[in-house]
This record gives C-alpha cells, sequence and structure tokens, in this order.
C-alpha cells in the first residue's frame, strides 16, 4: 500500500512515519501539512492509504475528502476530537487514532488499513465516506458550525475578531474579555455560551473565569501543592483549577506524573 500522511504537526507525522517502517507492506510516498496541499498529492499521487489529520489550519480533513477527484483511500483519521468526531466514526465503522495514541492502537488500526485493502472493498468504503460526509455536514454540532469569527459590538459598529487570532478570554463580572496579540475586547456574554462557538480541540477552559487557546501556551509551571500554572506566549499567567486539570492536561498530551 502506498500511504500518505497528512498532518500539520511535524512531530506527528514524524511518528506515524518512524511506526510505518517495520511494515513492509506500507510505503509512505508523502507528508503534508495543510489540506491545500494534501488535495494535490491525493489526486496527483493516487494514495491506497492516508493517515488524516481532522483538523489542519487551512481546513478539516473532512473538506479535503469532499474536494478530492480521485477514489477515497482507505482512511485512518487522526483526531484529538472527543464528542461528535468520535461518535461518527464508530457509527459508520472508521478507524481513528485519538491522540495521543500508544503504538499498540497504532498498529491494530494499520492492521484493519491492510485487510480492507486486501480485499479490495472500494465501493463500500466509497458509501461509507459519503456517508459520512453526509452525516458531518448536517449536523449541527460538527467542527464546520463553529465560528471562525466572533462579532464585537462597538458603539455605532460591529467588528469581528478571527477566533485562531484569541490567546485567552477571562471573565468578568457580566461580560468576557477577550486578549489577542493586538488588543483586549469586551463582550456581554457567558463564559458556557462563548465556549459553544469555539474549537473545543484549541480552547480550554481551566478555570471557572478562564479559557485559554493551547496554541499560545508558552509553559506549565509546578506550583505549590499539586497546583499547576500555565503560562501563555505574551507571559501572562494563569491558574488551572484542580476541576479542570486532567482534561486540560490531556489536551496538553501531557502525563500528571511528568507536573508531580
Amino acid at each position: 500500500m502506498s500511504a500518505l500522511i497528512i498532518d500539520d504537526e511535524p512531530l506527528a507525522r514524524k511518528l506515524i512515519s518512524n511506526l510505518l517502517i517495520p511494515i513492509s507492506e506500507i510505503e509512505v510516498i508523502g507528508h503534508c501539512k495543510t489540506g491545500r496541499e494534501a488535495i494535490y498529492l491525493i489526486n496527483e499521487l493516487n494514495p491506497d492509504l492516508i493517515f488524516l489529520d481532522i483538523k489542519l489550519k487551512d481546513m478539516t480533513g473532512f473538506d479535503i475528502l469532499e474536494r478530492i477527484s480521485v477514489k477515497t483511500p482507505v482512511v485512518i483519521f487522526v483526531t484529538a476530537f472527543e464528542s461528535y468526531a468520535l461518535k461518527a466514526f464508530n457509527f459508520f465503522a472508521f478507524d481513528y487514532l485519538l491522540k495521543p495514541f500508544n503504538e499498540e492502537r497504532f498498529y491494530i488500526s494499520v492492521k484493519k488499513a491492510l485487510e480492507i485493502f486486501n480485499k479490495k472493498e472500494n465501493l463500500l468504503l466509497q458509501e461509507k465516506v459519503g456517508d459520512l460526509l453526509n452525516y458531518i455536514k448536517n449536523d449541527d454540532n460538527n467542527i464546520s458550525s463553529l465560528n471562525k469569527r466572533i462579532p464585537i459590538p462597538l458603539r455605532n459598529k460591529t467588528t469581528f475578531i478571527d477566533t485562531e487570532s484569541i490567546l485567552y478570554i477571562t471573565a468578568s463580572n457580566y461580560y468576557v474579555e477577550i486578549y489577542t496579540q493586538e488588543r483586549k475586547y469586551l463582550l456581554r456574554e457567558s463564559m458556557q455560551n462563548l465556549l459553544k462557538q469555539l474549537d473545543s480541540n484549541t480552547f480550554i477552559r481551566i478555570h471557572r473565569s478562564t479559557i485559554v487557546n493551547i496554541d499560545y501556551t508558552k509553559e506549565l509551571i509546578n506550583s505549590a501543592y499539586g497546583t499547576i500554572d500555565v503560562k501563555m506566549k505574551d507571559n501572562h499567567q494563569f491558574r488551572v483549577s484542580k476541576g479542570h486539570k486532567n482534561h486540560f492536561l490531556v489536551k496538553m498530551g501531557v502525563k500528571n506524573e511528568k507536573l508531580h
């Protein structure tokens, strides 16, 4: 099988590539870090298998599958999402790797992919992919429905800020303060409602009064009595509450014991 690895994280691409080295039945023919690059290479190289990250910086893995013009390859989804996507994969019997995954789980997925390829179930695969994409497209809770921009009323006008530019969000009475690299915005909205509009793979609530964009985290600091502080890239520091600690560490790919 010829394989293409699609992930915007260099370490993730390297990990998958290294794990495939001992498998003689699979040859890696390319790596992609963007959706646009993936579409081009899939159409150009027509791989038998793709390892497909769900969320790339320019589009989702589902967008890629919709836009390719060749037959759909065997797909192993690689994802950090824990809710709707996993339910969809389970319902339509697609295999997926939930980050961070271990070697045993990886090789189980590869074995399934080889079995599908050897049975030449291309037509069945095409139908399953079509059904999955229709489900994702029609599901109000999927990632394509998440706001990529948030409207901020300012006197006699409304300005829009890209969610990717948000560093962190803090609660301030009946308002939230949204911080970007350029400035602070004030919005009359609850933290809970705002969180529903954001990508749960990127924006993590670490305290009842704080939401952070993990793409802008700089380091984790082990504080007194087992508590953890997170320092952002602008050097602002926030406490991670006990109730949100485990979820946050999972999203960051850090094991609890490493911070004791």
